[in-house]
């Protein structure tokens, strides 16, 4: 069982981490135990001495190496505050201006952070801003939002109930898609966002979000029509709102992925008047 750490070492933890991140360093790997001999005079006795000396100073370091790191990485600072409006709001200011992939050079005018409940049982997750969410800060505020909140008021609940967010946090150039490397330098903080909010479903809306979430390469066909366990959370897929405006015989089957998701929430559709 992993030992228990101290909050501000874990927060000392993460900050570290954080300020490797910055550097473009995400990979890190835990070295093994050196077997030692016993032997009076060898190398690895006296190695092995050296470092009982140290155990005095750095007494801490063999903590670090029994912990999981990317778990550290993923919780981050807010892992400490109970609100949940305060652990997003320390996520935010971690994420600051943002210049940690390209997209910062590309035109984006703001951090599109993320809104709704910040104890949501039910989170959307989009791709990525277009032109209207990076002039207004907040995720789709265009005609694929309304046509989103649309959505999400035939399912019986209201915008400020649920939690919006997407996998990247900046406009793409001429709304393209996210590049790989992009996403996955930008999503820890979806990760962490996700972490504090604790939905009990997610809909992942689109193909990107789809794959970039579960891993997962294959046609929005085969995603769509199940729950997939992520994270401790269900997640279902369905088409993006965008999609949805090109292609308006697929909202009947957009509608279905919702109505699996009304099920598991136990929501019941609002009846319609006259």
């Amino acid at each position: 069982m992993a030992p228990v750490l101290d909050p501000k070492f874990k927060q000392a933890l993460a900050d570290r981490i954080r300020f490797y991140n910055e550097l473009g360093i995400y990979d890190f790997y835990r070295r093994e135990p050196v077997e030692t001999s016993s032997q009076p005079g060898s190398a690895s006795a006296d190695s092995a001495l050296h470092v009982e000396e140290r155990e005095d100073i750095t007494p801490r370091a063999r903590t670090v190496a029994s912990t999981n790191i990317f778990e550290a990485e993923v919780s981050g600072a807010e892992s400490v505050v109970a609100e949940p409006i305060q652990a997003l709001k320390l996520i935010r200011e971690d994420i600051g201006d943002c210049t940690r992939c390209r997209l910062h050079k590309q035109g984006r005018k703001q951090i599109v952070f993320g809104v709704g409940n910040p104890t949501a049982d039910l989170m959307f997750i989009g791709e990525a801003p277009g032109a209207d969410e990076d002039l207004q800060g907040e995720p789709f505020v265009g005609r694929a939002g309304q046509l989103l909140n649309n959505m999400i008021k035939a399912m019986g609940l209201e915008r400020e109930q649920v939690y919006i967010a997407n996998i990247i946090k900046c406009r793409p150039p001429g709304n393209r898609t996210p590049e790989r490397d992009e996403c996955e330098t930008c999503s820890p903080f979806l990760m962490r966002q996700i972490e504090v909010i604790k939905p009990k479903a997610i809909v992942a809306l689109g193909a990107v979000a789809a794959k970039t979430l579960l891993a997962i390469n294959a046609p929005m066909s085969d995603l769509r029509g199940r729950w997939y366990d992520f994270r401790g959370t269900k997640l279902a897929v369905t088409y993006h709102p965008a999609f949805l405006l090109r292609d308006p015989r697929q909202k009947k089957e957009a509608w279905k992925d919702l109505q699996m998701v009304m099920r598991e929430l136990g929501l019941q559709a609002p009846v319609q008047k006259g």
